[in-house]
């Protein structure tokens, strides 16, 4: 029998039935469901450090099991030194059964590691069903090992959804294991 992402099972066997039920769907079609994981990393000052670019790429790809690729700059600004084409970034989208993992380990794992943790934001939705969570340091990824970073890097985590409505997207999450902050 093939592997099974344990969130992905989760999502199939209680999540689904669970929106499909509240929301009254009428075809299986409509329910709301995650369609990728981008994990983006600014670094402005790897501008003229390749070598620094290289470890946010090693790095990013080790949390998420996928190479990370570089992005550019798409304009040139003058006060900040930059031409367009310049590499200023990384990223990576997860889809499929990544993308379960990488959600499994960012909710039950990442996040409960931060210290001070209350929850994440109920109210980071862009209006169209999509959340979006910055999170301040790498290093509350097990893969990252502490004494080998040169830099503690910020990353930002956009969860694309295909619900219409921030509330079913809510709900989805919720129900995902999203540790939402609790007035």
């Amino acid at each position: 029998m093939a592997y099974v992402a344990r969130m992905k099972k989760k999502y199939q066997e209680e999540v689904a039935p669970a929106l499909m039920q509240k929301f009254q769907y009428k075809s299986v079609m409509q329910i709301p469901k995650i369609d990728k994981i981008v994990v983006s990393v600014g670094c402005g000052d790897c501008k003229d450090n390749a070598k620094a670019l290289e470890g946010v790429i090693k790095e990013i790809s080790e949390i998420t099991g996928q190479h990370a690729v570089a992005t550019v700059a798409r304009k040139s600004v003058a006060n900040f030194k930059l031409r367009e084409g310049m590499k200023v970034g990384v990223k990576v989208t997860l889809r499929q059964d990544r993308m379960w993992e990488f959600l499994d380990r960012l909710f039950n794992v990442a996040l409960p590691r931060v210290r001070d943790f209350r929850g994440i934001s109920a109210d980071a939705f862009d209006g169209r069903g999509n959340y979006s969570l910055g999170i301040k340091e790498q290093i509350i990824f097990p893969e990252i090992d502490y004494d080998k970073i040169e830099k503690l890097r910020g990353m930002n985590i956009a969860i694309c959804t295909t619900a219409k409505t921030d509330e079913e997207a809510r709900e989805l999450l919720r129900a995902m294991g999203a540790p939402f902050v609790t007035e």
